[in-house]
């Protein structure tokens, strides 16, 4: 998906809402365990309920691979589900890959050509060399690690380094090289919102994806005000939790469905 795509979705939808399907099948309401995969259904629910209010989808592959084989089943079938009904939709890897280039070109082809993600997240510690095998593929996104929301976050990211800067104010200036506005997003977590001002000076037009609205606190109002790119909107803003799990009874659809208008409504206001 292109940046153009991307914002044409944005304000035909008055929004910049992802979902986060964090899908645990231990939280999931009771009847999908009867289920022959029980986490697409449940995904598959939530993305109909929610659709028009989001312009976004990321599932946590953590909650796939820890179902083994039929977790990875039930990712492809979320993908090609949103893929083939959805196809405006802008579908995000939360992988938080990075290694060395031979082993980031595979996840990369894993990803982009096998998966067919629009983007995926990965982490910057090894350097150019490992993010660099992710660039380069039309349309598909990169989407960098730089303040996370985390309460661990600050014990490297806010360190101090000898030229001045901070770890992360380094990785944006660096990594903001390597790649355009085009296909560079970066991880800001909405629980450091006070540092969206400084995060604009560094890179004004990059979109960046804002997880931690809802269950960790963050609001939309503090991310929109602070965080809008200075041609667009340049955000995506990330509810998993209080949406997808809004309710556990049979109204589940329903509940998550009220929770991502209201985000939307709220989103609407600044644009």
């Amino acid at each position: 998906m292109t940046r153009s795509e991307l914002e044409a979705q944005i304000q035909a939808k008055k929004s910049v809402l992802c979902v986060g399907l964090d899908t645990d099948i231990e939280k999931i309401p009771a009847h999908f365990k009867q289920l022959e995969d029980p986490i697409f259904e449940f995904n598959k629910a939530i993305i109909d309920a929610t659709h028009q209010y989001a312009v976004a989808y990321k599932p946590n592959l953590a909650f796939y691979e820890a179902e083994g084989l039929k977790g990875w089943q039930s990712l492809e079938k979320t993908l090609q589900y949103l893929n083939q009904n959805y196809p405006e939709l802008f579908t995000i890897a939360d992988a938080k890959r990075g290694d060395i280039g031979n082993t980031s070109a595979r996840y990369a082809k894993a990803f982009f050509e096998e998966l067919n993600f629009d983007s995926i997240t990965v982490a910057p510690y090894m350097g150019s060399d490992s993010v660099k095998p992710f660039l380069g593929y039309p349309g598909k996104w990169v989407i960098l690690l730089a303040l996370t929301s985390n309460p661990g976050g600050g014990d490297f990211q806010l360190k101090s380094l000898s030229e001045g800067n901070q770890l992360y104010q380094e990785v944006l200036g660096q990594s903001s090289q390597w790649a355009s506005e085009e296909e560079l997003m970066y991880v800001v977590g909405a629980t450091k919102a006070e540092y969206l001002k400084e995060i604009r000076k560094w890179v004004p037009n990059h979109y960046l994806l804002v997880p931690g609205v809802g269950a960790q606190g963050g609001t939309v109002s503090e991310v929109m005000e602070h965080g809008k790119a200075s041609s667009s909107a340049g955000l995506l803003i990330n509810s998993s939790r209080g949406i997808i799990y809004a309710s556990q009874a049979e109204d589940f659809a329903d509940a998550a469905a009220s929770e991502a208008a209201k985000l939307q409504a709220e989103m609407a206001r600044f644009l």
